[in-house]
This record gives C-alpha cells, sequence and structure tokens, in this order.
C-alpha cells in the first residue's frame, strides 16, 4: 500500500500582478501608434501599455487636479494643464528609460491662462499646441521652445473644442495654410489663419464665424485634405461644413483679379444630421477600402459620435444614416443616475490601429475595432471598495479555460469579469443596486451574486462568435426573488461530478436562509429572459444578518455566519422524486458558539470534517464538526478577520482582515507563516484559485492583488545561493593558503562577510608581530606589500564597503586594533580626492547609512562614526600608558629598596667583624 506523500507547507508568495485604479475622471489621451494610454489618477498622470494593462509611468503634476491633457502625434511629448493654469510639457520615455520614479516636466509655464483651460489639441507636425480656456481666449504654443505664437480672442464664453486644419498635398508647389478652428459656449464656430498677421491690439481676428449649432459644440474635425468639416453638439446635430474655399486658396496664385472673388468664396453648411442624443464627441474616420477611397464630396464621409446614450455610433456622411454601432443603449435607462454613468465623455479615433477609444462617464474605457466591428478590449478605471471576489471557468469541459476569469463585486451595481490573462474586463448589468456577494459553481461556469436590491442572480458565459475574437462576456440566466432585504450571502454546490449546480443558497439581513431549485437551468441555457427560479424552502437561521454561507464538500451540509456571533451547521436534504418534483430543505444540527464578535465568513474544510471562522473579534477559529466545539483558534489580526480559506489538503488557511493584511497559517503549528501586505484598507475579498497557486485579494481601496506561490522557486535561489556561498568560500581559502591576498579581500568583501575579512586582517597583524627577525619594507604600512597595494588600487564601491566594515569593527575594543590600522593604511594610501570620490562615484553613500543618502553627506556620517570611538580609545591607551608608567615606577621604588636595606645590613655585619678582628688585634 502507498502511503501517501504530505504536500509541503507554501512558505512564500510574490505579487504576480496588480489591478490599481488607472482612470478616476478627467481627460484621456492615447499615444499615435495606439499602444500607450495616458490617463489621469488622481493629480497624477498615468501611462499605461493598452495591450497588458500595466502601468508603464507616472507624470508628476503640482497637486492639482489635471484639466485637459494632449499628446503630440509624434508620441514624444505630453501637454498637461491644471487648475492651477499652469501648462506643463514632459518628455514621453523610451521602453528602456528608467520609469520607477515620477516624470519631471522639461517645461512649466506657471501661469498659461487667466483662467482654468478644458480643451487642448497638438497640431499634425508635433510642433504647436492649442489650449482654449474658460475666459475665452484661445492661444497657440510652440511645444519645444514654451512661448506663445497666436492669441486669439472674441470667443462668447468657455471655448469648448478646437481642432487643426494642415491639408498637405505632396503634388503642391507652395506650403499649405494651417487653420485653427474653434467652438465655445456662444454656439459659434470660428476659423483662424495662423498665417495672417495680427492686428493692431495685438491679437488675431478670426477669418470666418460660423452659425448653425444652437447649444454647445463639442467636437470638431476636418477631412486630411482640408474640404470637410465635421462638428457636433448638445443641441443633438452634427452638422457637415464645405470648406472647398480654405484648402484650395493654399494651391492657387494670388492675383488681384481673383482678390473679390475669393473672398466671397466661404465656408457653406451643406448638411444637417440629426444625432437623436446629445453628441460629446465627433470625428472623421480615414478613408479605407471598405469605406470608400479618396473623400470627393460627403458621399464617401464617415465620421463618429458618442454621448448621452453611452454607444459609439458611425454615420454615412451622404445619407446621415447609422452605419454600425458600437455598444448596446442600457437596460436600465429610466434610472438617471445610471444614465449617467453611462454616458460617453469623449471618444478618441485611433487610425494606426483602426480602434475608436470611448471614455465613459464611469470611469470605463472601451475599445472599438473597426475592422471586426467588435469590443476589443475594456479597462476599468476604477473599482471603488471592492467586497467579493470569485475565480471563473469561461468553459467547464476545456483545461485551458479552468480560473481564466475573476469576478469582482464592487460599490456598484455592475459585476466586474477580468481576464486573468490579460486586462481586458466586462461589465454585466442586471443588479439594480450594490452587489454584495459573489460564488462560482463546482466547475466554475456558473456565477452567484446577490445584491442590496434583495435579489440572486446566475450567470453564465455567452456564446462566443468566432468572427469577432475579442467578444465574448456573461447573460444572466436566472433570477431568485423573495427575500425582504439585501442578499448578502450566496453558496452553490460543491460536488465537482455534477454538470450543473441543482440548487443555490442564499442568506439575506431578514435573518433567514432560502433554497432555491435550479434543476430547470439546464446546462446549455441561454435565453433572451432570465429564468425565475423557484424557493424550495425558508428558514430562519439567525438573530441578525446572516454574512456569509458554504456548503460542505460533499453537498450534505451548509454553514451560515451571522452578526449573532454564532455559526451554524445545517443538513442538507435535497431530493427529486420519480414525478420530477423537488423537494428541498435543511435541518439545524450543531453550532458553533465562542466568538466574542459577529461572524464574517465560514469556510469547510476541504480533506477534514472541520469548519473554519472569521470574526470581528480578531480571530480565527477552527470547530469540529464532531461536537461542534473550538479546537483551534488562530491569533495574529490586529482587526476583524473578514475573510478565510483553506490551502494544501486543509494543512494551511488564509485569512484576510480589516488590517489591510493577508495571512497564510500553519494549522498544526496554529502560527503564521507568510503576511502579505499590498493593500491599505479592508481586505474584503479572498479567493484560492483551483490549483492552490495563486491567491487574489480585493480590499476597498480599490487594489486587487494576484499573488502568486513563489515556494520552489525561493527554495531552488536558497539552494543555488548557499551552493555558490560554499564554493566562494572554498575560493577565499585557497586564496588566504596561497597568499593571494587581492583576490581574498576582493571575495570577501563581494560575499559581504566582515568576519572572515577581520580575520583575514588579524592574521596579517599577528604573522607581523611573530616574524620579529623578518624586517618589512620601510614604506610598508600594513605588513604585506601585496595588501598595501589592495588598497591604493581598490574600487570606489569595495572601498565604501571596507570603511563601512572599519566603522562596526571600530565600535569594540577587541577590534579596535585591527580597524585603526585598516583606517591608516587607507589614510596614507589613499588621497583625500580619491577617497571622496568613492563617495560620489553614484549610489555608493547607501551602504554606510540605512537613510537614502550619497556622496558628501555619506562621507560625513561615516567620519562622525569613526571619530568618537577613536577618541574612546585613544583616551584608553593613554590611560594605558600612563599606568604602565605608575607600575614601572613602583617597580623601581621595590627594587631600590630592597637591594637598599640588604646592602645596608651586609655593610652592618661586615663593620663588626671588622671591629672585632681588629680589636682583637689591637689587643
Amino acid at each position: 500500500m502507498a502511503v501517501p506523500v504530505r504536500p509541503k507547507l507554501k512558505t512564500a508568495f510574490k505579487k504576480a500582478r496588480v489591478v490599481a485604479p488607472l482612470y478616476t475622471g478627467g481627460p484621456v489621451a492615447v499615444a499615435g501608434d495606439g499602444s500607450k494610454l495616458f490617463s489621469c489618477v488622481a493629480e497624477d498622470v498615468v501611462m499605461t501599455d493598452i495591450a497588458s494593462g500595466t502601468e508603464m509611468c507616472r507624470f508628476a503634476g503640482d497637486t492639482e487636479s489635471v484639466t485637459a491633457l494632449a499628446v503630440s502625434p509624434s508620441s514624444n511629448h505630453l501637454i498637461m494643464f491644471t487648475s492651477s493654469l499652469s501648462l506643463r510639457v514632459y518628455e514621453v520615455p523610451e521602453a528602456t528609460a528608467d520609469t520607477s520614479k515620477p516624470i519631471r516636466p522639461v517645461r512649466v509655464v506657471s501661469r498659461a491662462h487667466d483662467a482654468p483651460v478644458h480643451v487642448c489639441k497638438v497640431d499634425p507636425t508635433s510642433s504647436y499646441v492649442a489650449s482654449g480656456s474658460a475666459d475665452g481666449v484661445v492661444k497657440v504654443w510652440d511645444v519645444r521652445r514654451g512661448y506663445t505664437t497666436h492669441i486669439f480672442k472674441g470667443h462668447g464664453g468657455v471655448v469648448s473644442a478646437l481642432t487643426f486644419s494642415y491639408p498637405r498635398d505632396p503634388s503642391a508647389v507652395t506650403l499649405p495654410k494651417m487653420h485653427l478652428i474653434t467652438a465655445s459656449v456662444d454656439t459659434r464656430i470660428r476659423i483662424f489663419d495662423l498665417s495672417a498677421s495680427v492686428s493692431r491690439n495685438g491679437s488675431f481676428k478670426a477669418e470666418h464665424i460660423l452659425e448653425g449649432h444652437v447649444s454647445v459644440p463639442r467636437g470638431l474635425d476636418v477631412t486630411a485634405d482640408g474640404k470637410w468639416l465635421v462638428s457636433g453638439g448638445r443641441d443633438s446635430v452634427v452638422l457637415l461644413w464645405d470648406l472647398s474655399s480654405l484648402a484650395g486658396n493654399s494651391n492657387k496664385p494670388k492675383s488681384s483679379k481673383a482678390k473679390g472673388k475669393e473672398k466671397a468664396m466661404v465656408p457653406a453648411l451643406m448638411k444637417t444630421i440629426p444625432a437623436l442624443e446629445r453628441v460629446e464627441a465627433v470625428g472623421l474616420l480615414a478613408p479605407s477600402e471598405e469605406l470608400g477611397g479618396t473623400s470627393t464630396g460627403t458621399d464617401k464621409i464617415r465620421f463618429y459620435t458618442g454621448g448621452e446614450k453611452g454607444v459609439i455610433k458611425i454615420w454615412d456622411g451622404q445619407s446621415g444614416s447609422v452605419m454600425h454601432t458600437f455598444g448596446s443603449e442600457s437596460e436600465l435607462a429610466s434610472d438617471e443616475e445610471q444614465e449617467e454613468q453611462r454616458q460617453i465623455v469623449n471618444a478618441i479615433y485611433v487610425p494606426a490601429t483602426s480602434t475608436i477609444v470611448s471614455i465613459h462617464a464611469d470611469q470605463n474605457i472601451l475599445f472599438h475595432s473597426l475592422s471586426t466591428k467588435a469590443l476589443t478590449r475594456q479597462l476599468i478605471g476604477y473599482n471603488d471598495e471592492i467586497v467579493d471576489a470569485t475565480f471563473l471557468s469561461a468553459s467547464a469541459n476545456d483545461p485551458s479555460g479552468v480560473d481564466s476569469h475573476i469576478a469582482l463585486a464592487t460599490n456598484s451595481s455592475l459585476i466586474r469579469v477580468y481576464s486573468t490573462s490579460q486586462s481586458d474586463a466586462r461589465l454585466l448589468e442586471g443588479h439594480s443596486d450594490i452587489v454584495l456577494s459573489l460564488d462560482h459553481s463546482a466547475r466554475g461556469d456558473v456565477l452567484a451574486s446577490g445584491s442590496k436590491d434583495r435579489t440572486a442572480r446566475l450567470w453564465r458565459p455567452a456564446q462566443y462568435n468566432r468572427e469577432k475574437a475579442g467578444e465574448w462576456g456573461w447573460r444572466c440566466v436566472a433570477i431568485c426573488e423573495g427575500h425582504a432585504e439585501s442578499v448578502g450571502a450566496v453558496a452553490l454546490p460543491r460536488k465537482s461530478d455534477e454538470e450543473r449546480p441543482r440548487f443555490l443558497f442564499t442568506g439575506s439581513q431578514d435573518r433567514t436562509i432560502k433554497m432555491w431549485d435550479l434543476l430547470p437551468l439546464g446546462p446549455d441555457t441561454m435565453t433572451e429572459d432570465a429564468l425565475k427560479c423557484k424557493s424550495l424552502t425558508t428558514h430562519k437561521a439567525h438573530d441578525k444578518d446572516i454574512n456569509s454561507l458554504d456548503v460542505a464538500p460533499n453537498d450534505r451540509f451548509l454553514a451560515s455566519g451571522s452578526q449573532d456571533k454564532t455559526a451554524k451547521v445545517f443538513e442538507i436534504d435535497y431530493v427529486v422524486t420519480g414525478t420530477g418534483s423537488v423537494r428541498g430543505e435543511i435541518r439545524l444540527v450543531g453550532t458553533c458558539k465562542g466568538h466574542k464578535r459577529g461572524v464574517w465568513t465560514v469556510r469547510f474544510g476541504r480533506a477534514e470534517r472541520v469548519l473554519a471562522t472569521g470574526s470581528g473579534d480578531k480571530t480565527v477559529r477552527l470547530w469540529s464538526l464532531e461536537d461542534f466545539s473550538c479546537v483551534k483558534t488562530f491569533e495574529g489580526h490586529t482587526n476583524s478577520v473578514l475573510r478565510v480559506d483553506f490551502l494544501n489538503a486543509g494543512m494551511q488557511m488564509v485569512s484576510a482582515a480589516s488590517d489591510g493584511l493577508v495571512k497564510i497559517w500553519n494549522v498544526r503549528e496554529e502560527e503564521c507563516t507568510v503576511t502579505l501586505d499590498n493593500h491599505e484598507d479592508k481586505v474584503w475579498a479572498l479567493a484560492v484559485s483551483r490549483d492552490e497557486r495563486t491567491i487574489v485579494s480585493g480590499a476597498a481601496d480599490s487594489v486587487v492583488t494576484f499573488w502568486e506561490d513563489s515556494t520552489e522557486e525561493e527554495e531552488e535561489e536558497k539552494e543555488k545561493k548557499r551552493a555558490d556561498m560554499v564554493l566562494k568560500e572554498q575560493d577565499f581559502l585557497n586564496y588566504v593558503s596561497l597568499h593571494d591576498y587581492r583576490n581574498a579581500i576582493s571575495l570577501a568583501l563581494a560575499m559581504e562577510q566582515p568576519g572572515r575579512l577581520l580575520n583575514l586582517f588579524k592574521q596579517l597583524r599577528s604573522n607581523r608581530e611573530d616574524d620579529s627577525d623578518m624586517v618589512p619594507p620601510t614604506d610598508c604600512i600594513t605588513g604585506h606589500p601585496t595588501v598595501d597595494e589592495v588598497i591604493r588600487t581598490m574600487h570606489g564601491s569595495e572601498l565604501t564597503k571596507l570603511l563601512k566594515y572599519v566603522r562596526d569593527w571600530n565600535t569594540h575594543a577587541k577590534t579596535s586594533a585591527v580597524a585603526q590600522g585598516v583606517l591608516f593604511a587607507v589614510v596614507k594610501l589613499r588621497s583625500a580626492e580619491d577617497i571622496m570620490g568613492a563617495f560620489t562615484a553614484g549610489g555608493v553613500g547607501d551602504l554606510l547609512s540605512d537613510k537614502a543618502g550619497a556622496g558628501s553627506t555619506a562621507l560625513k556620517e561615516l567620519i562622525d562614526a569613526l571619530i568618537p570611538y577613536t577618541e574612546r580609545h585613544l583616551a584608553r591607551m593613554e590611560r594605558l600608558v600612563q599606568e604602565s608608567y605608575v607600575v614601572d615606577y613602583l617597580l623601581s621604588e621595590m627594587d631600590d629598596g630592597m637591594f637598599d636595606e640588604v646592602g645596608a645590613e651586609e655593610e652592618s655585619d661586615g663593620m663588626d667583624v671588622d671591629d672585632g678582628e681588629w680589636e682583637g688585634i689591637a689587643a
């Protein structure tokens, strides 16, 4: 019998992808090649890679909101106007440039206008930018030099739209004229000749004034040959103007006879097309094989409009009819607030990719392909507060479709469905109030949602259109109505062998749990009208709001968590009779009591008979389903635990809390093994992929983070580093044994092992003291010529590391002698300019201080750290020297006194003998 192998604990997760806000409102610009999107996030502008949806860089603002934005057709410059009335010009960085720090402007005009600027545009040559302000003044700026070339006055109020007309005919001998066409709230369109001379009052007069709109014109565009002008406004009409007289003047020779005739030729209104909605954006489409050839009249003109209905319409200029419509008008058009959120505030045509980009009032950016007539991409600018998340599968039978999408419930009635492989997303419309909870079926192809509108809905993937590869979505297939309050929890069956979910549980603020029959919902049910589900049973479950529901892996039990501080377990009884009728009910089998606050989440174990609960008392508890007793308590979060789930066959748990942290727990040891931190607010949403390699967390800060398991990668990296370290240590020992001190010192510095370097210098010092017979050279400072040469020729980064170690060694009395010796060698062998140059080489100052600093600041910090300890060591040595003198004096005094007494006794004894002898002799 094979012994099952226990899976390894997951101890490391890396941040693989982050879905952060990329547009919070304001102007938007798109690069000429259609690869980059420039959008406003708070007071900054973010450049986003459209293909991947990742943030490429940020352009630092001036802490004021951005009012107008434009990018040059060459995509070299970004022009920004802010509420502070300043003009800021940025250079768009290359793909290889360092974009970790915000991009600073290359030119700033502090007071470009006397009133806020709401529209600006760069001319086709990327040389000039025109800006229109709220006081009716239009200015033309030189982008590279930053000065004003033209000032146009005379508008009757806020300038609402402007565009350049610069027809270029390669066959023409003379250079074409450039015109600026503007519109304002006085409903008039003015045409200015940029080559005209200035008037006496210092301003330029309009060459023509066109009257035709009765409300504010919001969009202007001119054909490439400069012969046709299209304008659209809030009066719900689009006007086509004939500008042949302006375009013809550039190519006709000037003569006195033709002056009167040319003067009589003025732009004329050719067609009025009712748009039946307030037009916020209008633009001409480039001629193509599909739309026709060169435009010679209204029969070859195609243009687009976008407005209050939230759709892009393609129009035929000759018939004035709609050729194609991108998007559909909202089904909830009766709700004025939601209607305003769907409306288009701007639309941008990108000829390079044959795409129309529509910007909506609800911060969504849609990309419509003219070639495939489909929605190819949708970027959601701002998700608001994320309250729930769950993985989905586009196809239950396709292995590649497993966890292909993730659904998010935000502070909105729309459900966001993101593709996990790219930045594309879709919005699911159906609920009329905020969606509170989400859940998926065992195969992931059915999505359940509960909302404040007291209903629950079931969603399935829409049939993919093979001809329109980028078009996908999800459709509502069933509705569950019957609760008296908001539906805050939904749960679908967990058995993966079921072709379709048989029932659905919903928990509400009305304190009841309802069981719904999903048997009529076939595996391929996809009707125009959603089915109405029947309630099988209604059970009064708790005394307060129900926050969470979960079905056991065997579909036999249901768990519920409530604000009444309890979690309850019910037995599910679902029977299909022989006649096809369905009977379903739930029966209470146990109550889990012990939490001190409301229970926010419940989750059954996937391998063992346990139940995990997370509560407002900051703890996660594990309950036995045998006697419903608490068997383990996990403490570590500093605020309410909002979500919990199991990992790794029940050996680990993952929890999310109001402290903004996601924690991975070791169930057996009851300890936290990993803490994931990338949020600044409550983490309401938590989802684990089917293979348990990806964890998705969503928080109230509108950030969604994808965490990928990197345990094996980190273990391999650690093993590789350990093997490399063993080889380097062996090389170091070999260098030392061969007296190759140059390589030994360089290797010790590279390994960042100050202990080995200290032992090396100690060994050199002891060898110098032991070999008393060996006389070192007079110019040898460290005791070995090779070491002197190493210090003399050491690189700047190695020198700063060595001085860092000297600073640390100098703090201890035992190692201060080595530190002073090395410091003395550095000072003697390197000039002051050389040492300063090592610090100002760039970035090496960070090695010496925890604070960010370099150059003279880091050198000053080093000296300030060396001086106090050096003075302390010097004072200690002076005290030792003084004490040695005292010892010498005492020893000398002791020696002198001892010898004097001995000599005196001997002398005294000798005299006595002599005296006696002499007395005897004398007698």
